[in-house]
């Protein structure tokens, strides 16, 4: 088999908190997507998840020593041949044995061998997961590449509530698909940069059933606001609707439904972030009218519905901003008798004024709704970068190697202007955002 061809290899490590039967929706995921997954679970865990289920789910052996299979050294062999490996969940100890370089059972050995990405879930009590040992932990591993995914904020064990608890299943498994596709595609890159993305599809309404929208799903907006959690970045979300999503892991989460709320809730976010990423598709019309009860179907054809703009919230943005705050748009593009798609777009970046504009072609079977994405990212500078097919994650990712190239220039750029100001003998201060 040619290595284009053959099955990528995850090693699944499973740690022994609450959350490891969580892992076994990571493992369907993961096997159904094609993947050969090998579970390696700590002894603790097997006192959450039996052996038997992750065997059944993975279809290969599941061992928790280095003293079985000796001839074949496991405890090598399973890290070196693996494309991934992937931890669900971390427990606040396996972060601790791992940060220290401890291999007292398989799965840490595994980690001490692996030449592949390392990605680790963590999944504790808040007490825990705040605690300066484990952030000192999860700070030295992610000096050494690993990325330590930001727990999610929710109910815990028992009646307790707060930040620590496991990712969704399917973030996790998206997570690992994107280093799997990308292994460089995580970077804490963006560490203290303040970011606002939109998402989904504003519905304006007709009456209290009906309304005007559009067939936006969300799922782009929220890879971008996930990617950027886990590569640093302080992230707020403002959701118009979607299709059923969970919300990200460690980004500040705001639910619109309206372009009017939409408006109010990005002009608020955005007055102290770095980057604003307008990746909603905002409905350009609403109805002049909006009926108090629900339009009867009668007999006689219905009234005409009167049409006016939204506002064009993108544009305020812009005209709003900061001077050195990016801005990335989004434009979802048909051709037509006037120009194709990258025309279109060419048009609407002069008219936005955005440093960045995302463009999409869509129609039956692409960008909306769909699984993949692909597309072209225009610069105000005039360059231009196609966007092959892929994950919408994995495009998340491409969009934010491209910001961070726009917020190095700016820091550059404030640099210079403040050591232009400096007197002679005064230290050089340090830009900040």
């Amino acid at each position: 088999m040619s290595g284009a061809d053959r099955r990528l290899r995850v090693v699944l490590g499973v740690g022994g908190g609450v959350a490891a039967y969580k892992a076994c929706e990571v493992l369907r995921l993961l096997t159904e997507s094609g993947h050969d997954v090998r579970v390696i679970p700590t002894e603790a865990a097997l006192r959450f998840v039996g052996t038997a289920t992750f065997e059944a789910l993975s279809g290969n052996p599941v061992r928790t020593g280095v003293f079985t299979d000796v001839p074949e050294v496991p405890h090598v062999r399973i890290g070196q041949t693996a494309d991934l490996v992937l931890v669900v969940p971390a427990t606040a100890d396996l972060l601790a044995r791992a940060a220290h370089g401890l291999a007292d059972d398989l799965l840490t050995n595994t980690l001490l061998t692996a030449r592949c990405p390392v990605l680790m879930a963590p999944a504790m009590h808040t007490e825990m997961w705040e605690h300066a040992a484990t952030r000192e932990n999860v700070a030295t591993l992610r000096r050494r590449g690993v990325v330590v995914t930001e727990p999610a904020s929710g109910r815990l064990t028992g009646a307790d509530t707060g930040k620590g608890r496991l990712a969704d299943p399917a973030e996790i498994t998206d997570l690992a698909r994107l280093l799997l596709a990308r292994p460089d595609a995580l970077p804490r890159d963006l560490e203290g940069v303040r970011v606002v993305v939109s998402a989904g599809g504003t519905r304006e309404p007709l009456d209290p059933v009906r309304y005007l929208g559009n067939r936006s799903s969300g799922k782009q907006g929220y890879a971008l606001a996930r990617t950027a959690v886990q590569r640093g970045a302080r992230v707020t979300l403002v959701s118009a609707h979607t299709v059923a999503l969970a919300e990200p892991a460690g980004a500040e989460f705001v639910r619109v439904g309206t372009t009017d709320e939409l408006r109010d809730a990005m002009h608020a976010a955005a007055e102290d972030a770095d980057v604003v990423v307008m990746a909603a598709a905002v409905a350009d019309f609403r109805p002049v009218d909006r009926a108090t009860h629900k339009i009867k179907k009668t007999d006689r054809d219905p009234d005409p519905v009167a049409l006016t703009r939204t506002p064009d919230v993108l544009a305020e943005l812009v005209a709003a901003r900061r001077h050195e705050q990016v801005i990335v748009g989004f434009a979802a593009e048909t051709g037509d008798s006037s120009g194709d798609v990258l025309e279109h777009a060419r048009a609407k970046l002069k008219r936005k004024g955005c440093d960045l504009l995302v463009v999409n072609a869509v129609g039956e079977g692409k960008a909306f709704e769909m699984e993949d994405n692909a597309g072209w990212m225009l610069s105000a500078d005039g360059s231009e970068r196609t966007i092959a097919l892929g994950s919408k994650s994995r495009m998340a990712s491409d969009i934010w190697d491209a910001v961070v190239g726009f917020i190095r220039s700016r820091r550059v750029l404030q640099s210079h202007q403040y050591a232009l100001t400096q007197q002679p003998g005064e230290e050089l201060g340090r830009y900040t955002s």
